[in-house]
């Protein structure tokens, strides 16, 4: 790296800032054609999707993954990287305008949580198979029932807690199904990992963004 190059980064925290230290294998460049303001909202959700959804749980061409708040910046870049990959996205979000944002970005499977149960909506949309891999930044007893919503050999990735409430599961039902539940957040990993993430992100997606067919979508800008 040299002064004057465009770059972004994968941050511990502190990025609200004119000036930050990161470690170098954390640093990404912002290719041509990108501004400064879309590179920000870039590495933090798409380290977030990529380590969970492809590194971890390992989405499959032709598997479903449902996502929670897909019209989140984690859920419409989960949606971008997904269907890239050749994976059905189904996503819930709370509205029809949302939904709809989810649907031009390529989620098939639309369920509006505040009409719908997203377990009846996600097996009725998959003809009783459920979801390979569920992406959950919600947890509470959203984790009950994405058990339920879970297809055979599935996978759960929580990533954040936002429900604030403590759940219980159904063993038996997770065991039926052979599922796994993961639990992890990116602060949560140490500098050699995070740099494992960057250099993965780096080779498989970077190529997209740089071609302009995955973009952070950016809702609004404020001033620093």
């Amino acid at each position: 790296w040299g002064v004057g190059d465009r770059v972004c980064a994968l941050l511990a925290g502190g990025g609200y800032a004119e000036l930050v230290a990161v470690d170098e294998r954390h640093v990404l460049p912002v290719p041509d054609g990108l501004d400064l303001v879309e590179a920000a909202g870039l590495p933090e959700v798409v380290a977030t999707v990529w380590s969970n959804v492809v590194l971890d749980a390992g989405l499959a061409p032709g598997e479903t993954l449902l996502v929670h708040g897909g019209s989140s910046g984690i859920g419409t870049m989960a949606i971008q990287l997904a269907t890239r990959l050749g994976a059905r996205v189904a996503v819930t979000a709370g509205s029809p305008a949302k939904l709809e944002a989810c649907r031009a970005l390529g989620a098939e499977i639309l369920i509006d949580y505040r009409e719908q149960d997203f377990v009846e909506a996600l097996l009725a949309a998959t003809d009783g198979r459920g979801a390979d891999v569920i992406l959950d930044a919600i947890g509470g007893d959203y984790i009950d029932r994405d058990i339920r919503a879970l297809a055979r050999d599935g996978r759960i990735m929580v990533i954040g807690a936002q429900s604030g409430a403590p759940t219980s599961i159904a063993l038996g039902q997770l065991m039926a199904r052979r599922g796994r539940i993961w639990g992890t957040t990116l602060r949560a990993r140490d500098a050699e990992d995070k740099a494992r993430i960057v250099a993965a992100v780096r080779a498989d997606v970077w190529p997209a963004v740089a071609d302009g067919s995955v973009r952070p979508v950016v809702d609004r800008v404020f001033p620093l």
